[in-house]
C-alpha cells in the first residue's frame, strides 16, 4: 500500500488522535509517518508503529512560527516517497497542497476543528481573514475531506462544496477504565488545552463554594499562567491542583479518580459551538458524569445515550446548581453513570475507525 504522510504543528507527543489515527491505518497496511515539530520541551518520543518526525523551528510561536514551519514543512515533503498527504487543519494545509500537487499525490484534508472560527482567531479579524481565504482556495482542491462531527460536515460541505466525511474523536475502548466507586471526597476534573474560551476561569471562580472538593487541570496551554496566579490570588492553592501536561497513557488513570467531569466551551465562535471533543467521550469511557454546554452535538449525544448534565451557559449559578444536583442528588448521578456504562460499549474508537480506513482506501479504488 502507499505511504501516508500527515502533518500537525504540534509536538505529537500528547496527540490522542493522531496516534489513534495513525496507528490504525497502520494496522490497515498503509506506512505511515506523523510529521510536527519539536518544541524546546518536547519530551523524548515512544517507540510506535509508525514513523514519527519532529522538525526544528528557530520560532516557537506567533506569525514568524507559522511562516518558518510551513516553509520547513514544504521542503521536507518535496524530498517525496509518498503517494498520499494529509494536513490537519489549515496551518499546515497550503505546503501540504502544493507537495502534493508538484509529486502528484493524493491530498486529504482533516478538519480537527472549525480554524477560522476558534476563540483566538476570531478576535482578530484580519487574522480570520486570512485563514478563511486559505480556506476557501484551497479546501475545494483536496481529494477527500472529514471532520470530528455532523454540524461541523454540514457547515464545511455548504461552505466549500466538498462531501466531508466525519470520523468522530473516540476513545479505544478501555474496561479497566470504569470507575468502580466515586472518591468521598469531590474530585471535579477538566482534561485539555488550558486555552481562551474554555469556562475555566468560571470553574476556578466557583470553587469556593465546593471547599470539600478538588479541582485537577490536566494540560498546559495559553492560560497556563493566568490562571495559576488566579488561583493564588484566590487563596485555592490546596483546592486546585495543575497537572501540567499529561502522557495519553497516564490519562484514563486520572480520569478514573474524578467525581465530575468539565467541558465548559464558551460560544465565542463556531468551532466551539459545534464542537465535539475527546474529553467527552473519555469522560462517558471511565463511567464519570460531566456537564457540557447544551450545544448541538453534546445535545444529540445526550438526547441519544443521557450521558451528560447540560447547562445553557455559563452564569455562576448555573454551574453551581449543576454541580449540586450531581453531587446532592444520588438518584440523578447513578442514572447517568449507568448510562455511562451502556454507552462506554458503542462509543469506541474499535467502532469508528473503519469509516477512516474506507476513506483512505476510496482514493486508490479500493
Amino acid at each position: 500500500m502507499q505511504k501516508i504522510i500527515f502533518t500537525v504543528t504540534n509536538d505529537l507527543t500528547y496527540d490522542q488522535r493522531m496516534q489513534r489515527i495513525c496507528h490504525s491505518l497502520t494496522d490497515a497496511g498503509y506506512e505511515v509517518e506523523l510529521v510536527g515539530r519539536l518544541r524546546p520541551n518536547s519530551r523524548p518520543l515512544p517507540e510506535r508503529s509508525f514513523t514519527q518526525t519532529r522538525l526544528q523551528c528557530f520560532f516557537d510561536s506567533g506569525k514568524a512560527f507559522y511562516l518558518e514551519y510551513n516553509i520547513r514543512l514544504l521542503f521536507y515533503l518535496l524530498k517525496g516517497g509518498f503517494g498520499i498527504l494529509c494536513a490537519i487543519d489549515l496551518d499546515t494545509i497550503v505546503p501540504v497542497w502544493m507537495a502534493g500537487r508538484l509529486r502528484k499525490a493524493f491530498l486529504v484534508f482533516d478538519a480537527h476543528e472549525y480554524f477560522s472560527e476558534v476563540p483566538e482567531v476570531v478576535r482578530r479579524p484580519v487574522t480570520q481573514k486570512v485563514w478563511e481565504w486559505v480556506a476557501r482556495w484551497f479546501i475545494p482542491h483536496m481529494d477527500r475531506c472529514y471532520t470530528v462531527g455532523p454540524g461541523l460536515a454540514r457547515i464545511f460541505e455548504e461552505k466549500y462544496g466538498k462531501p466531508f466525511t466525519v470520523v468522530r474523536n473516540l476513545p479505544y475502548h478501555q474496561p479497566d477504565m470504569w470507575q468502580e466507586h466515586p472518591p468521598a471526597r469531590p474530585i471535579f476534573f477538566y482534561q485539555g488545552a488550558l486555552n481562551e474560551g474554555r469556562g475555566l476561569e468560571t470553574l476556578i471562580e466557583i470553587m469556593p463554594a465546593f471547599p470539600h472538593a478538588s479541582l485537577w487541570l490536566a494540560g498546559e496551554g495559553d492560560l497556563s499562567r493566568s490562571l495559576r496566579e488566579k488561583v493564588r490570588a484566590m487563596g485555592l492553592d490546596t483546592q486546585v491542583r495543575f497537572l501540567g501536561y499529561v502522557y495519553p497513557s497516564e490519562l484514563p488513570q486520572l480520569t478514573r479518580q474524578a467525581t465530575l467531569g468539565f467541558n465548559l466551551l464558551e460560544n465565542k465562535g463556531l468551532s466551539y459551538y459545534y464542537s465535539l471533543a475527546n474529553k467527552a467521550f473519555d469522560y462517558i469511557q471511565a463511567g464519570i458524569p460531566s456537564i457540557h454546554m447544551d450545544f448541538p452535538e453534546y445535545r444529540r449525544l445526550q438526547d441519544t445515550y443521557g450521558v451528560f448534565h447540560l447547562i445553557p451557559d455559563l452564569d455562576r449559578a448555573n454551574l453551581v446548581a449543576a454541580i449540586r444536583k450531581l453531587l446532592e442528588d444520588e438518584a440523578h448521578y447513578d442514572a447517568l453513570r449507568e448510562n455511562c456504562r451502556k454507552a462506554a460499549e458503542a462509543l469506541v474508537w474499535e467502532q469508528e475507525e473503519d469509516k477512516l480506513i474506507a476513506l483512505f482506501k476510496a482514493l486508490h479504488g479500493h
